[in-house]
């Protein structure tokens, strides 16, 4: 039966296994889906099968959908480079995916297999595949020199039944294609016999049946064949050359048949292991015997060397513990006669911990997103440690302050989740160390860096500087001006921290805020659309909106207060003495008047606010700088001394009123005083002033002729009427100045003289009181004879 038919038997024996667990299919399935343990299975192929042959259906024996297989992105994952399968994940088949030679993959280990995981993301599943590599009979049995002759030197005189080691040919196969028998040529001197070794192999030695006759046959040419038990048998042949000489009937002896000894791995070259010892019982040359290892299947050759003199073994190559376990050699006694004794050395191999654990990282996600849930797989590590026992035993750990932690999930697989919630503000990576310590004395760790970046979702709004910001501008502004800039921050990146500036809709003064400043959206400069007036709005109320880019956008609102600043840009206005075109208005000073008499006062405002509102009074001309001054804050004219009768009874002082902005803006008042004590005398002095006289003469021309009799009458009697009043009045005035009691200026209602300043508030009223006593009265007007009596009806 060629390897092809064992390949069907195989197959056949697999069909019934399969038949026999899909019959229970459903209840594996049934409880995978409730304990949601990793499934394992495992298939059985016949080696050097080609490539794309089909191994199994992954997707029906392990209960799976193909649709799963797809969205789960299912792939093989290795510990080496190699990959004897893949994976059809469209239709949940396993096919070969490179030539297997189960020589070169397990050598003559048996059962040979290979195992690999199949893994499944959203969520992450770890399915064990374990395939057996059925042996065939492609390795024919091989000496180790056949195409040397073996070459025996044995004295006739040799004893019946004196065995000669052969040399044992080796066949990569197992099992049955195995090394199977060994065949010597027919002859009459010599039988084969065959012995097995603890692991299964088999070693041959030619034993004498029949005396030698040099005489007769002084040499021999035999075969020796080994066959293994495959289909087609294979069969290896060497040449055996037999020299027959004189009488050497003693063949060396140990004095052990076996000898044991351990050695620890990682020996030092040069060191010795165990002495065997051989003894011959002949004589002289035929008891000289020399040392040598026979050839034996394996690495034992390349690793150990015996000294030919003294039977030493020491050691020659890399003595590994994961390689091999355990050594058998055969030792040879040779004496000079070509004699041979053989003995058995067994050497135990004592492990050590010089392999420190392996990291592999299998699956790792990163970014991971800040929002994700505790529990959620990082990653997916493969760690294994080749040494045995506690040397191969392993304890893995991070650091306990990372938010993360190791749950062991299939064999010498670790998973890395997240154990509590992730915060991309606080801390945006991560450098995960994971370390892999084994049990072994001294202990040997590895250990691996993974470097987790935290990806960003819009959790956090922007958040401006201040509370509340405050700005100025200057008024009569420029159009377009930038007043401020307002900036906001947001924790988060990328888009969710790209801000945008908004100004909120409000109202000033019943006009949307839009009409009087904007704001860049993107650098937060607000800017004047139009030219602010002090006098007409004095602050602006804002309200500005910061909304980053995420989705669903956040944002935060601050209050802004724009306070306008004041300008120069209105000069002082005189709202007394009012100045008209029509009459002349005169204050009047009584000759009695002593110094720092209270003449008058020249109220004044400004508009403007602060130190552009700021008065100060000064006499800019006058007809007699020595009588009048005028206070520099208050401005209140007095005199500064005493009034005498050579003073002129026409005085005019010209005051300036001036602010104190930069630069400074100014007004002028004609002030006109009469210095009398009686009224006559002041109408004489002002009639060249009064221009409204000048024009109601100058209306009048045409009717003067007629009317100047009427008039002429009307003039005494309004004059002799005034002068009766005035009599009257400066008989009171006499009463008032002689009783001590103090002059009160009267002031415009609603007048309010703030430290000194002079001003006014913007609602004022002005109302004059006029007396012919000038003791009784801050103010007079003058008139001529034509409105002297509308002038005394209205006092």
């Amino acid at each position: 039966m060629d390897h092809y038919g064992h390949f069907s038997l195989s197959c056949a024996r697999w069909s019934l296994f399969h038949g026999w667990r899909r019959q229970i299919g459903t209840l594996l399935f049934l409880l995978a889906l409730v304990t949601r343990v990793s499934a394992q299975i495992r298939y059985s192929i016949p080696e050097e099968m080609k490539k794309g042959s089909p191994i199994g259906n992954v997707a029906q024996d392990l209960g799976l959908d193909v649709k799963r297989l797809i969205s789960g992105r299912a792939r093989i994952l290795t510990e080496d480079n190699e990959q004897y399968a893949e994976l059809r994940a469209d239709k949940g088949l396993l096919l070969v995916h490179d030539r297997i030679d189960r020589e070169q993959l397990c050598g003559d280990v048996t059962p040979c297999s290979f195992s690999f995981e199949i893994i499944l993301e959203n969520p992450i599943e770890l399915l064990r595949v374990m395939i057996e590599v059925l042996d065939i009979n492609d390795h024919a049995p091989t000496f180790p020199n056949e195409h040397k002759a073996l070459v025996f030197e044995i004295n006739e005189g040799t004893a019946i039944g004196v065995r000669f080691p052969l040399q044992s040919a080796e066949d990569q196969d197992v099992a049955q294609n195995a090394l199977q028998n060994y065949i010597l040529s027919p002859n009459d001197n010599f039988i084969l016999n065959q012995h097995a070794n603890p692991d299964g192999s088999k070693y041959v030695e030619m034993v004498l049946q029949k005396p030698l006759d040099r005489e007769t046959r002084p040499h021999l040419s035999l075969k020796l064949i080994a066959v293994d038990g495959g289909t087609p048998q294979r069969s290896g042949t060497v040449n055996i050359n037999i020299n027959v000489f004189d009488a050497n009937d003693n063949e060396p002896i140990f004095n052990q048949s076996v000898y044991k000894t351990n050695i620890m791995e990682n020996t030092v070259k040069g060191t010795s292991i165990i002495t065997v010892n051989a003894t011959d019982a002949d004589s002289g040359s035929n008891g000289l015997i020399t040392y040598s290892l026979s050839k034996t299947k394996g690495s034992a050759a390349d690793i150990f060397n015996i000294d030919p003199n003294t039977g030493t073994i020491y050691v020659s190559g890399q003595v590994d513990y994961e390689k091999n376990k355990k050594y058998e050699v055969r030792v040879e006694a040779k004496d000079q006669g070509g004699l041979i004794g053989t003995s058995k050395v067994v050497i135990d191999v004592v492990d050590i911990n010089d392999n420190a654990p392996v990291i592999n990282i299998m699956s790792f996600s990163s970014p991971l997103s800040e929002d994700s849930a505790p529990g959620t797989t990082v990653a997916v590590l493969n760690i294994k440690d080749v040494d045995s026992d506690r040397n191969g035993q392993i304890e893995c750990s991070i650091d306990r302050k990372l938010p993360f932690k190791l749950e062991k999930s299939l064999t010498n697989y670790y998973n890395l989740i997240s154990d509590q919630f992730l915060d991309r503000e606080s801390i945006s990576e991560y450098n995960v160390t994971i370390t892999a310590t084994d049990l072994g004395v001294p202990p040997l760790s590895s250990s691996k860096m993974l470097h987790l970046k935290i990806s960003d979702v819009n959790d956090n709004a922007p958040s401006f500087d201040k509370n509340i910001y405050t700005a100025y501008v200057a008024e009569n502004n420029s159009p377009g001006v930038s007043i401020f800039a307002v900036t906001a921050r947001d924790a988060d990146s990328n888009q969710n921290a790209r801000i945008s500036y908004l100004l909120e809709d409000t109202q000033i003064s019943g006009s949307p805020i839009s009409t009087f400043v904007s704001l860049n959206s993107e650098t937060g400069v607000l800017s004047a659309i139009r030219s602010f007036d002090y006098e007409q709005i004095k602050q602006l109320d804002l309200v500005v909106r910061a909304q980053d880019g995420g989705s669903p956008p956040l944002s935060s609102n601050v209050s802004m207060t724009l306070l306008i600043r004041d300008a120069n840009d209105n000069g002082p206005q005189v709202l007394y003495p009012v100045q008209t075109g029509g009459s002349v208005l005169a204050e009047m000073v009584p000759r009695s008047a002593d110094a720092g008499y209270l003449v008058t006062k020249v109220v004044a405002v400004d508009v403007d606010s602060g130190q552009n509102a700021w008065l100060s009074y000064k006499v800019h001309r006058t007809s007699d700088r020595a009588l009048f001054e005028v206070g520099f804050h208050n401005g209140e004219i007095r005199t500064i001394r005493q009034v005498t009768d050579k003073d002129a009874v026409k005085q005019r002082l010209t005051v300036v009123v001036e602010d104190n902005g930069q630069p400074s803006r100014s007004a002028t008042v004609v002030v006109n005083v009469a210095v009398a004590d009686s009224f006559p005398e002041v109408l004489s002095e002002f009639t060249d002033y009064n221009t409204y006289d000048k024009e109601y003469n100058d209306k009048l021309t045409f009717y003067l002729v007629l009317a100047l009799a009427v008039v002429s009458f009307l003039f005494i009697v309004c004059l002799i009427l005034i002068i009766s009043v005035k009599v009257y009045r400066w008989r009171q005035s006499r009463i008032l100045y002689h009783s001590n009691l103090p002059v009160i200026p009267y002031y415009p209602p609603r007048y309010s003289d703030t430290l000194g300043t002079g001003t006014l508030p913007h609602v004022y009223n002005y109302e004059v009181c006029r007396t012919m006593d000038s003791r009784k009265s801050d103010m007079q007007n003058m008139c001529n004879f034509s409105q002297f009596s509308t002038l005394c009806s209205s006092y």
